[in-house]
């Protein structure tokens, strides 16, 4: 017996012709503010109140960063605005004034005790020969291993 798994459920279904449900919400809504601002304060000063409603109310229906809706991001947004927060203080070392020969006079002695500790440095070239002799097999170890 076989069932129907349900697939694209993340997926609005489109209601009122390209808009889903809570677009067409979005839109109606903003589209209600701004006649209700136009009737109430009139063309001169309803401007920039209309303006911004209709901006925010467009952004709810269209804009979609990252593939989401932008309530998401204005969620997220408000949550990091009311929750606390962490900070860490990190002592930093005094910038001393050196000169350029001085700079590097300090660097190639760090790079000399590194070496002197033990420490071996991987640069680009020693990794590209380290997998370059992983990869590589050893055809007479075989040949040896199958004649045994």
């Amino acid at each position: 017996m076989q069932f129907k798994v349900p697939q694209f459920l993340d997926i609005e279904d489109k209601i009122f012709g390209p808009f889903s449900f809570r677009e067409f919400i979005y839109l109606a809504g903003g589209a209600g503010m701004c006649f209700g601002l136009f009737k109430w304060l009139g063309i001169l000063w309803g401007a920039i109140p209309i303006i911004i409603i209709g901006g925010f109310a467009g952004a709810l229906t269209f804009y979609r960063p990252n593939n989401k809706p932008f309530l998401t991001l204005l969620e997220a947004g408000f949550k990091y605005l009311i929750q606390d927060k962490l900070y860490i203080w990190k002592k930093h070392m005094e910038k001393s004034k050196k000169t350029a020969g001085e700079k590097a006079a300090t660097a190639e002695e760090e790079k000399q005790k590194m070496l002197s500790e033990g420490g071996v440095r991987l640069d680009a070239s020693r990794l590209r020969d380290l997998a370059w002799s992983l990869d590589v097999l050893d055809l007479s170890k075989e040949k040896k291993e199958e004649k045994q």
